[in-house]
């Protein structure tokens, strides 16, 4: 009945254990799925903000070489060799990852080519337009494949809009009302045309830049983002008012306001882009520490799951040879546990010191307890005697 009882525990605590148990690893597989899908898609947008990083130095030269092309400079910026080999060092690390690669060795190909374009300043003005464009679509390119525009959080979503989509809009335009305020005094009809188109376009990027930039702020957990921000937003915007009174839409532009308007706005456009992407990657950061946190945690929590079940399943085996050790070796059926003598003799006056020993006849011969079996000791004859008379 006991050993019944005892079975019926172990089915049980096993069964009890697996209801335990099964739940358990599902409910872990789930949490740790998560976790491995936020971690990829954290490192993924911090390879996003690794290239949009150097992305920016190259769109700044390239703006430069196109206002030194416009007016009759053929020779490149020294800045733009370097950028260049940047932006192509991130691409062989990244370049898989973010699906970059095609798109990348097409720019590099067609900026190699504007060394090598002849004609006018409209001509060289529209392959440089056309390069720019190519940047731009880069930018789009890799904040798509790093998933920067699929962020959850308000905060780094709104930055990711400002840096990858308002700057570098904001950085082509200034560069090009600037190029077309200058070839006006040239060519009319087509180019005022466009030059108006590049001054509203503008005024629409740096309106865009400023909603996204104070959503950021108004809607962050970063104690440095506001702070950071305040200053080269503010130095951004003084740049555009003055390059919107130098454009003197509906009158003659203003040529030396603009070119001054447009170095300071480059600095500060600089500047945002810097301040924006450091504070990008810091909140990813601070988003990987928690994953990888919660990673830990998460193990250390299924180990101790995992201790609990197998000391569950191993205590109670060792409890039952714990007692069946500790428990009395009962002796087997038909023995006694009674120490005999076999040189002790049983007699009249019982047994032990007195009695009659071998030899006690007279002379030394054998006496009549000499012929009596010691205690315990068998006569052959007798069970055989005895079997006969049965």
């Amino acid at each position: 009945m006991n050993s019944r009882r005892s079975r019926l525990r172990s089915a049980l605590a096993v069964i009890m254990t697996v209801l335990v148990l099964v739940p358990t690893a599902i409910l872990f597989g789930r949490v740790w799925q998560d976790n491995s899908d936020r971690h990829s898609s954290t490192a993924l947008e911090q390879e996003g903000v690794e290239y949009l990083t150097s992305l920016a130095p190259l769109i700044n030269s390239l703006v430069e070489y196109e206002s030194s092309a416009v007016g009759g400079v053929g020779d490149a910026p020294d800045s733009l060799k370097p950028a260049i080999a940047k932006v192509t060092d991130v691409d062989n690390r990244l370049g898989n990852d973010l699906k970059t690669k095609d798109r990348w060795a097409g720019l590099q190909d067609k900026i190699g080519k504007l060394g090598k374009v002849t004609g006018g300043p409209l001509v060289v003005f529209q392959a440089h337009s056309e390069v720019l464009d190519l940047v731009i679509a880069l930018y789009d390119t890799v904040r798509r494949n790093s998933e920067l525009n699929r962020d959850p959080d308000n905060d780094l979503s709104n930055l990711q809009q400002a840096v990858a989509v308002d700057m570098p809009a904001a950085v082509q335009h200034t560069n090009q009302m600037g190029t077309l305020a200058n070839l006006q005094q040239t060519h009319k009809g087509p180019i005022l045309v466009q030059f108006g188109e590049e001054v509203l376009a503008v005024q629409n990027s740096v309106a865009a830049l400023t909603d996204d930039l104070q959503a950021a702020v108004e809607d962050t957990k970063s104690q440095t983002l506001s702070g950071s921000l305040v200053t080269t937003l503010d130095q951004f915007r003084r740049g555009v008012e003055s390059m919107n009174r130098g454009a003197n839409l509906g009158g003659d532009p203003n040529i030396a306001t603009i070119a001054v308007a447009q170095s300071s706005l480059q600095t500060a456009l600089n500047s945002l882009a810097g301040v924006t992407l450091r504070e990008m990657d810091k909140l990813l950061d601070d988003r990987m520490n928690s994953i990888n946190y919660r990673r830990t945690e998460a193990i250390v929590l299924g180990l101790i799951a995992i201790a609990l079940v197998l000391g569950a399943l191993i205590w109670p085996a060792t409890a039952r040879r714990r007692e069946a050790a500790a428990a009395p070796v009962a002796p087997p059926v038909g023995e006694t546990t009674r120490d005999i003598v076999a040189s002790t003799r049983p007699g009249p006056y019982g047994s032990g010191a007195g009695l009659p020993t071998a030899g006690s006849g007279p002379g030394g011969a054998p006496g009549p307890y000499d012929q009596l079996p010691a205690y315990g000791e068998a006569n052959p004859t007798r069970r055989e005697r005895s079997g006969a008379v049965r």
